[in-house]
């Protein structure tokens, strides 16, 4: 299930982590490094994602960039809405960033590049090396580059769910899963799909969302748990939920824990988005130097490989392989066009015109 509408354009567990680490011994895709060199800082500060996020980070790009460069790398663990203001009034005050990249959602990565506060990316030497997910729609240039796609899947516990996976979001209104069920707590990679399960069309996003309220109002009286990435995982791990609309690293993060999970794409369809890395203005241009040769790092198959394996996410370089535990066809890897007709994709402008209403509403109802 699918918009028809021009795209404009939102853990890796430790043993993972060690085995896909232990696959790098030398760099050989391009450097933008050259003869002269600027001073290389202590460190560089990236604003991630906790729990298996980071750790797929650290371990497919990070550990590799300092082994290359000596450079110490800082994982700032603020949530991304929560450090863009400070970023926007650093750039609009000049007043040096508090981070050097922001590891960012698409659709707010964008808010950042129309506001003007971000790096041209479009030089690195492996954007030349990516498919057409890594361009940002929307914007000029390259002040973002995407760096995977995802999908907000339904993961559920195969015991709470014998006769076979949720056909529907309307499965989980059964009195048994009142308190069981979970979403991010703004509601992210749900609205759409209950668009669908309250009877509208998606077509009519952003005009008419009331079928999507409507449908959040009667999932509100199961009483479901709202959080962000690393609780998904501990909650499955704990036995705390039955099913959950997540992004599908967090559910393979719990399965690579020993948690019997499993995630389906339901009828009403899956949110398909992607996430990027970006660099705010107001750096020194030495540390924006290296801030872009991190980025470059990421952008190579070797990076690509080991970041995406932990994540479970297909990425912007060809020829990577599908990651353990994701068997080629999982509705949460789509690679090849028809992967895409269940998934939905809306327009990146609708998503940053509209995102930050559509967040305070969900809120207001769950809390209401």
């Amino acid at each position: 299930m699918k918009i028809n509408k021009k795209i404009d354009r939102r853990d890796l567990l430790k043993k993972s982590a060690l085995m896909g680490g232990a696959t790098i011994a030398t760099l050989s895709a391009p450097s933008i490094l050259m003869a002269s060199q600027p001073a290389k800082p202590k460190e560089l500060i990236i604003r991630a994602w906790g729990g298996p996020w980071v750790e797929a980070l650290k371990a497919g790009v990070s550990d590799i960039f300092t082994k290359k460069t000596g450079i110490r790398v800082k994982h700032d663990l603020t949530e991304d809405n929560e450090i863009q203001p400070k970023v926007w009034a650093a750039v609009a005050q000049g007043r040096t960033p508090p981070i050097h990249l922001n590891w960012d959602t698409t659709t707010n990565a964008t808010k950042s590049a129309l506001r003007g506060v971000c790096e041209d990316l479009g030089d690195l030497p492996n954007i030349k090396n990516t498919t057409s997910l890594a361009k940002p729609v929307g914007v000029d240039g390259y002040p973002i580059v995407n760096t995977y796609g995802y999908v907000y899947v339904l993961a559920y516990s195969p015991k709470a769910f014998p006769d076979g996976p949720p056909k529907s979001y309307h499965d989980l209104l059964d009195p048994k899963f009142k308190g069981r069920v979970a979403f991010y707590n703004d509601g992210i990679g749900f609205h759409f799909p209950a668009q669908v399960a309250g009877g509208g069309k998606l077509e009519d996003i952003p005009d008419n969302m009331q079928p999507c309220w409507d449908f959040v109002t009667k999932m509100k009286e199961q009483k479901p748990l709202l959080g962000e990435d690393p609780d998904f995982v501990t909650w499955f791990q704990n036995g705390e939920i039955d099913a959950a609309c997540t992004i599908s690293t967090n559910a393979l993060g719990a399965k690579k824990n020993g948690v019997d999970l499993a995630w389906t794409v339901p009828k009403e369809g899956a949110k398909f988005d992607t996430d990027g890395l970006w660099i705010p203005k107001g750096h020194s241009e030495g540390d924006l130097y290296w801030a872009r040769e991190y980025i470059n790092q990421a952008l190579t198959k070797e990076s690509q490989q080991i970041w995406l394996d932990g994540l479970g996410l297909p990425g912007v370089i060809d020829g990577l392989t599908p990651p353990p535990g994701v068997p080629i066809g999982d509705p949460s890897y789509p690679t090849k066009p028809a992967d895409f007709d269940r998934l939905i994709r809306v327009s990146g402008q609708i998503q940053v015109e509209n995102e930050s209403e559509w967040f305070s509403k969900f809120k207001q109802i769950m809390q209401g």
